[in-house]
């Protein structure tokens, strides 16, 4: 969890870090069908192209389900949604906590990226971001003591899932898989619409976007946003099929106090914002590694421009752009990019 007019006889569709650059000549006898909700503190849409037998009511039927799909994961992984899993899991005191295989599935990747990243990615943060305040009226950096107390239960070697239970090693221990959450969910919404018989959609979670199929033979324009503009402009755009693409940036979520600016990446071993010479990161990928970008991105945005390439160079399957603080463009060989 990133624009000069793109040319295009349609409007262009804010989505987030990530833009649907719309084309001209669907193939398609109907127009696409989309909808909006809100889950996971973002806006989601959902747009099918194409599907079997194709028609704006049964469209209409499958953007509902796959949204009731959004919600029933929302009540599971968010640590905010009472009676929810991680919610669950944070309020016991460390005490052990039966979870839906689903929930033990994420926690279990977020723990792989931990390990792969060496702490830098960790998904036990919690406890220090909830002393940040991105949203409302008190946006100033927190306590250092209070920050200091909370970083003392950060580390996620601290979780121990055996079987569907999951135990914080630390009673103050608090899970937010808000770094990987969304990416594994568009992953599951993907699949389910598969299921219902669409052939051409893209599912859009804030910064995670997952293209079932192409656009009548040709592939999505996703346009990415310049860090720090009002989402009016892009740097350039990059085409997709069958696969996704999440962006992470500084930009989304962050203020200004004394003339300096807070985001809301935050390093694990400080509960400061991270220092990266990195504003925004995209990561893409075939479909079904939506969770693997969403983890990617944020790490990449912390290890910062060369230490993050390599660990991209070094994956199968990934590509990476880089947006640097002066605005310069770096990319892995195999990222496809149309700069504007």
């Amino acid at each position: 969890m990133f624009m000069k007019k793109f040319v295009s006889m349609a409007a262009v569709v804010v989505l987030a870090a990530l833009l649907i650059i719309p084309q001209t000549g669907c193939g398609s006898n109907t127009e696409p069908v989309s909808k909006e909700s809100f889950y996971f503190d973002t806006t989601c849409k959902i747009s099918i192209y194409d599907m079997k037998d194709m028609s704006e009511k049964k469209a209409n039927v499958a953007i509902d389900k796959a949204f009731k799909q959004c919600a029933r994961y929302e009540n599971l992984l968010s640590k905010t949604k009472k009676g929810s899993d991680i919610y669950k899991i944070n309020h016991a005191g460390g005490k052990t906590v039966k979870c839906d295989p689903i929930t033990v599935e994420v926690i279990k990747k977020g723990i792989r990226y931990g390990k792969m990243t060496g702490g830098k990615f960790d998904i036990t943060i919690g406890k220090a971001e909830d002393l940040w305040d991105f949203h409302g009226s008190n946006q100033k950096p927190p306590d250092a003591g209070k920050l200091a107390e909370a970083m003392k239960y950060v580390d996620y070697r601290q979780i121990h899932v055996r079987g569907n239970t999951v135990t914080m090693g630390t009673t103050k221990g608090e899970i937010d898989l808000g770094g990987i959450a969304k990416g594994y969910i568009a992953d599951r919404v993907s699949e389910y619409l598969r299921k219902l018989g669409v052939t051409s959609a893209i599912i859009s979670l804030g910064g995670n976007i997952e293209c079932v199929g192409d656009k009548a033979g040709s592939d999505f324009n996703i346009g990415i946003e310049k860090p720090y503009s009002d989402q009016s402009e892009i740097v350039g755009a990059t085409p997709l099929s069958d696969g996704t693409i999440v962006t992470s940036g500084v930009y989304e979520r962050y203020f200004e106090y004394k003339g300096k600016k807070y985001h809301h990446i935050l390093n694990s071993k400080t509960g400061m914002p991270v220092e990266t010479d990195v504003t925004g990161v995209s990561i893409r990928s075939i479909k079904g590694h939506s969770a693997d970008c969403d983890a990617l991105s944020t790490t990449c945005l912390i290890l910062g421009k060369e230490k993050g390439k390599k660990l991209i160079e070094g994956m199968d399957g990934y590509e990476a752009l880089f947006i640097l603080s002066d605005d310069k463009i770096v990319k892995t060989k195999g990222f496809e990019f149309k700069e504007e």
